[in-house]
């Protein structure tokens, strides 16, 4: 989806999702106990890691579960958080101390892992949590050292005595929702007045671009997902049918294989409303001769998916859709041809991937008053996926091996009711790239033959009937 004018972080799930996981027979909390994640080994890694390039203490949280009241809301844990420590459960927090530096007045782990006491009250509603006396908590997350959250106050005091920087995550001007690094920075400085405040978000995420294995597997699970939910739209959509209603059958394929939720509120636009970058209201009914732009993707054990398809409502592109589509289908491919280490997702630069697709399409046809197609992309290219839709990434950063990206370039004219988006998600290789959504038909071809093949079997059933 395109990353213009959305929030860094949407933390509360879709109303249809909620709908639903009504109708399926597993608790909640069974669901999310079936989890993947990473070894233990791979999270100790990035905190060693972490904690030597900055070389001073590290103090992050994770979230508390107050971040929303919804009765619909499905807890997802902070990314940094989960990126370091694999633990999705409420009101943790993580300590490291790096070892072999002057300071010796430290004396205890370098690594702890804070977990507040179980509550058996609330544990009759919510589940069994993970309490820092279970017997087999060292196992289960992988530290040695694991304390009551309440502990964290005096080793922040004693900490101060040695150290006079402590990194953590510090707010930004994206906030949104539940104030969480701004309280925790509060916090932080309340307990140890002397101590200065350094925001630790860069460190990590620049990690973060880089994707290990075990990350590219559960981010191709949820690209697995949501291509059978997106084959499945090119299938269903008709006139007809309400925009809801498509986005309703892509949301109950990504639950039932295994998303605990959305990437992010699914985008299903007919018509006018397909020129509009993240339409969410899902309202319309789908018209004969609309296109309708299907912009949907799954979580999958944290990890997120996201790619777009646009369909002719009818199973035929008009000539000037299809003209639209082409071009932004070439300006696809010119990018992928580029697509490469050392290229750039960002807007300047010799190496830019976004001026690639940005030039195919400015030198490719004309809105009806003759004029380029260059102002009618109005975003960027794209932007790195992960633990979180638009993940931790700078579009200056030259790609590198691991890293996984969307390549999406789109054109959007309200007057003449016609927006394509094509999306899809990119492992940069060594030599170049592995397009992850390669088995999800592009081609205008490849999607007309795959809706009047639907049409025909709709129209056998409906014989039978």
């Amino acid at each position: 989806m395109p990353k213009a004018l959305r929030p860094r972080r949407a933390i509360r799930p879709i109303a249809v999702f909620a709908l639903v996981l009504t109708t399926l027979s597993a608790p909640l909390a069974l669901l999310l106990d079936a989890r993947e994640r990473e070894p233990n080994g791979v999270y100790a890694e990035r905190r060693a890691h972490l904690v030597a390039q900055l070389s001073a203490p590290v103090l992050l949280f994770g979230y508390t579960g107050r971040e929303n009241s919804s009765p619909s809301y499905v807890f997802l844990q902070e990314p940094n958080f989960y990126y370091l420590t694999g633990h999705n459960e409420e009101g943790a927090a993580l300590l490291l101390v790096p070892s072999g530096t002057a300071e010796k007045s430290w004396k205890g782990a370098n690594e702890i892992l804070f977990l507040p006491p179980r509550k058996s009250e609330e544990e009759k509603w919510n589940g069994p949590r993970m309490g820092p006396t279970d017997a087999d908590v060292q196992k289960k997350t992988g530290f040695a050292a694991i304390e009551a959250f309440s502990n964290l106050k005096s080793h922040l005091t004693d900490l101060a005595q040695s150290y006079h920087e402590i990194w953590t995550l510090a707010p930004h001007a994206e906030d949104t929702g539940y104030p969480h690094a701004r309280e925790w920075s509060a916090w932080i400085t309340q307990a140890a007045p002397g101590i200065a405040v350094r925001d630790a978000a860069a460190a990590i995420g620049a990690m973060r671009q880089i994707k290990t294995p075990g990350e590219i597997a559960l981010l191709t699970k949820a690209i697995e997902l949501s291509m059978d939910a997106q084959l499945a739209a090119t299938r269903m959509v008709r006139p007809g049918l309400y925009e809801y209603q498509v986005a309703a059958r892509m949301v109950e394929i990504h639950a039932y294989g295994g998303c605990e939720t959305e990437a992010y509120a699914p985008i299903v636009g007919t018509g006018l409303h397909s020129t509009i970058l993240h339409f969410n209201q899902l309202d319309a009914l789908i018209q004969d001769g609309d296109v309708v732009l299907i912009d949907v993707g799954g979580q999958y054990s944290g990890y997120t998916a996201d790619i777009t398809r646009t369909l002719p409502a009818n199973g035929h592109f008009t000539g000037r859709q299809r003209e639209i589509y082409d071009i932004v289908l070439g300006a696809q491919n010119a990018v992928l041809a580029a697509m490469k280490p050392g290229a750039t997702l960002g807007r300047q630069g010799s190496n830019s991937l976004f001026k690639v697709a940005y030039d195919y399409i400015n030198t490719h046809g004309a809105d009806r008053d003759g004029r380029s197609l260059g102002r009618y992309f109005t975003h960027g290219l794209g932007h790195h996926i992960g633990l979180e839709v638009h993940d931790a990434g700078d579009p200056s950063r030259p790609l590198e091996p691991g890293m996984v990206v969307t390549a999406e370039p789109g054109v959007y004219i309200p007057e003449e009711r016609i927006g394509v988006r094509i999306e899809d998600d990119v492992l940069i290789t060594p030599t170049g790239y592995k397009l992850l959504t390669a088995r999800l038909p592009r081609s205008v071809d490849e999607i007309e033959k795959i809706m009047a093949e639907a049409k025909v079997a709709r129209d056998e059933r409906s014989s039978e009937r």
